[in-house]
This record gives C-alpha cells, structure tokens and sequence, in this order.
C-alpha cells in the first residue's frame, strides 16, 4: 500500500500503530537554501530517512513517508492521506532559514487554538462532512452542530499532539541543539488534521553553519534519530486507547 505514488509504506506488521513522516518540501520547492546552497528540502527529507529506519529498527511502529525523493506535495495531500490512513501521528520535518547567521536550535509547533477555531468551522462548511471524523458522519448535523464536533475533536487532538511535543522537546534537546524558547503554536497547514496528533519540528537553522553541519552529517542524524525514536516510544506507550 503507497501513501503517494512512489512514496511505499515500510511496516513490521500489520497491527501496529502508523507514524507519518513528512519531509518538508520536495520537487520545485527546495524549502529555505542553506549555508553553501544546500536546500532544506535535501536536509528534511535524508532526517526522514533516518528518523524511519530508526523507528522500524523498534519493531514496534510502522511509518509512511509523504515522500520517498525529490518530488512535490501538496500540504493537502501530505496531511489528508495520513488522516485516509489512520495514522496514530504525523511528524512534519522542516528547518529554518534566517538573515542572522547566530540563529541556531531546532523549535517544535503545534497548531494554536484560534487555527482550530477557524479550521473547525470550514471544515463545518464543508458540502461533503461525511469524513470529516472515524465513525461520525456529520452530513446530516447543521454547520453549528458539525463545527462544535470538529471543534471537540480538534481540541483533544491538540492536547495529544502538545504531549508528544513534550516528550520531543525533553529528548531532542538531550541530542541536540534547541531554540531559547523552542515550543511555538501556529496556523500551519500539516497540523490541522482534527483526528490525527501533529507536530512540526524544525530541525535548526540552514543559516547557521553549526546547525547545518549537525543536520548535514550521519552522525546529526543517527542524533536526531534517536532522539525521535525515544518520544514516539514514549509517546505511544502512554497514548491509552484510541479514538
């Protein structure tokens, strides 16, 4: 089963949850271009790699990539697919791009709650609702009933995915470098899937040639890898049953 063409999902086993991986941009969008024109769609998509042979080598997960190369995806795609998949978490890749070089840390977002308010009511304003929620169909509620449900189930879904930002933020920041104030919220397009936990790690900074060196070499990786490796453990040891 592929989650886009090209892109195969790698699985231990059938009965295991699914994590999502998405390596940020791709194709004829290169992302931020680093220190010696390296782009960051090059850096998200070798940590993808890395984060996903990490987690198989668990055996406990299986993991999709929204890309396996260098191609496009869109920001729907990317987040409805993993959502038609049923993922237990979506973890989108990026890296920061800033004028000044002495920026440096990885930061980790999750979506803010005015971007789950106006979210819940356009998805509310949706002809076809029927999807919107495993095991709700909301094609008969009105706009009212459907973005109050959305909005429900948006909310504890942010609450899931702060507690794996929490659990990344702890060990990412044993194996690398964090932002000063690393935990942000924002109204980005990957993170608001109202039934999938989300979360978009920027890995550091293009601009800042330490950053680059971390995120450019195996060695950053395996890091990193790791890193990831042990939240998402955590994370879905201690999730409890799913919705």
């Amino acid at each position: 089963m592929a989650l886009i063409a090209g892109s195969p999902m790698v699985a231990p086993g059938p009965d295991l949850p699914l994590v999502v991986l998405d390596p940020g941009h791709g194709g004829r969008d290169p992302g931020a271009i680093g220190v010696g024109g390296v782009p960051e769609k090059t850096l998200t998509l070798a940590a993808a790699r890395a984060i996903r042979d990490a987690l198989l080598a668990s055996r406990r997960v299986r993991v999709a990539m929204t890309r396996e190369d260098d191609r496009f995806v869109s920001l729907e795609q990317r987040t409805e697919r993993a959502r038609r998949m049923g993922a237990a978490l979506f973890l989108s890749l990026h890296c920061d791009g800033a004028t000044d070089a002495k920026a440096s840390g990885g930061t980790i977002y999750t979506l803010s709650e005015v971007a789950s308010d106006k979210e819940a009511a356009r998805l509310a304003a949706r002809e076809n609702r029927a999807d919107l929620l495993p095991g709700v169909d909301l094609r008969a509620a009105g706009a009212d009933v459907a973005s109050l449900l959305i909005d429900l189930a948006q909310r504890r879904t942010m609450e899931v995915s702060a507690r794996y930002a929490d659990l990344l933020e702890r060990e990412a920041g044993v194996a690398m470098r964090l932002h000063p104030r690393p935990r942000r919220m924002a109204a980005l397009a990957v993170l608001k899937a109202p039934d999938v936990p989300s979360v978009l790690f920027e890995l550091g900074y293009v601009s800042n040639p330490q950053d680059l060196r971390f995120l450019g070499s195996a060695a950053g990786r395996a890091q990193l890898a790791a890193s990831v490796r042990r939240a998402t453990e955590i994370f879905l040891a201690t999730r409890g049953p799913r919705r």
